[in-house]
């Protein structure tokens, strides 16, 4: 007789245990190798910038003889509580097709309704997520998505950036480029600590969204890093910020956000602090970046050589 299971709520001392899970369970290789920073990042409860509110997440798994075979995470919309997100949920694969995943989601969903959601979205929460929804080849997850009454919502999609040898077009040298913006008095440097009131300052006044608490917790951690462009005016004058380009906010081998002033566009200096972020990842051993819920293709594909690769489906659903 097959053992029955239990859903409980997610402890910190369960939290390990979890990490296990992700790291046997998620069948793509690259999310099972980012399973303890995809589950710090999606149990982070940090304030945003600016703000003195905790984050507010919720966890279960499910128990069968004593071992944790299944996990969900959970969490509120960074602006709107009225709106929760399903942020991960797994289920071991010896154990799939038993009605785990199914009960797992629908305990999430109430927990995330406990806390005040009238909606519930299977998409990425930024600027706390791993994936923008669910990858196209974890058709387990979709089918129990849709079996539990969840309309798609729409596709994202990733770009892969080939960072296996230094002759990848994501590696190709951007010193001429720099030297080029020094002479019209940019200059293009690693943002450190000091830069995060500004730097997060620009990004919510100029593109608005979740890019401040991105870039705040791009800058600091040892897998991640922020550059940035600046101008100093002739004649003198308080530094003007003209762009930045981040990676590791969501996960070590993810690239992103990026964004440049629209007065600075046309100057180059987006290619110039992309590849040098993807410098940096291959420096730390990456192979392959993923550029994230990536927007304008074409500027990926010719600056850094990227492609289209993962595929993700949203999806929501009203309590």
């Amino acid at each position: 007789m097959e053992a029955e299971f239990s859903i409980v709520a997610l402890t910190d001392a369960q939290v390990p245990a979890v990490v296990q899970l992700c790291t046997d369970a998620l069948d793509l290789p690259e999310d099972a190798a980012e399973a303890a920073q995809i589950v710090a990042r999606l149990r982070d409860d940090t304030p945003p910038p600016g703000s003195a509110q905790r984050r507010r997440t919720a966890g279960v798994v499910a128990l069968a003889d004593g071992a944790v075979v299944g996990a969900a995470l959970g969490s509120l919309a960074y602006r709107d509580p009225a709106v929760g997100h399903v942020d991960l949920f797994v289920v071991r694969p010896d154990r799939r097709r038993r009605g785990i995943g199914r009960a797992l989601l629908r305990s999430v969903e109430a927990a995330l309704a406990g806390l005040g959601a009238a909606q519930v979205r299977i998409a990425g929460n930024a600027p706390h997520y791993a994936w923008p929804g669910i990858d196209v080849r974890y058709t387990p997850a979709v089918c129990t998505a849709l079996a539990l009454g969840y309309t798609p919502d729409g596709t994202a999609w990733n770009m892969t950036a080939d960072l296996s040898d230094e002759s990848s077009p994501a590696l190709r040298s951007t010193a001429a480029a720099e030297q080029r913006l020094a002479a019209q008095g940019v200059t293009v440097r690693r943002a450190g600590p000091a830069d995060v009131p500004e730097l997060t300052r620009f990004a919510r006044d100029t593109f608005g969204g979740s890019w401040d608490a991105e870039l705040a917790h791009s800058v600091g951690p040892d897998d991640a890093g922020c550059h940035l462009a600046v101008r100093t005016p002739q004649g003198g004058g308080e530094p003007e910020l003209l762009g930045f380009a981040a990676y590791g906010s969501s996960r070590p081998s993810w690239f992103g956000p990026m964004g440049t002033a629209p007065a600075a566009e046309g100057l180059g200096i987006g290619s110039v602090l992309l590849r040098r972020c993807l410098r940096d990842q291959y420096a730390a051993g990456h192979r392959r970046a993923q550029i994230g819920w990536v927007g304008p293709v074409p500027f990926y594909s010719r600056a850094a050589g990227a492609t289209v690769e993962r595929v993700f489906f949203l999806y929501r659903k009203q309590l």
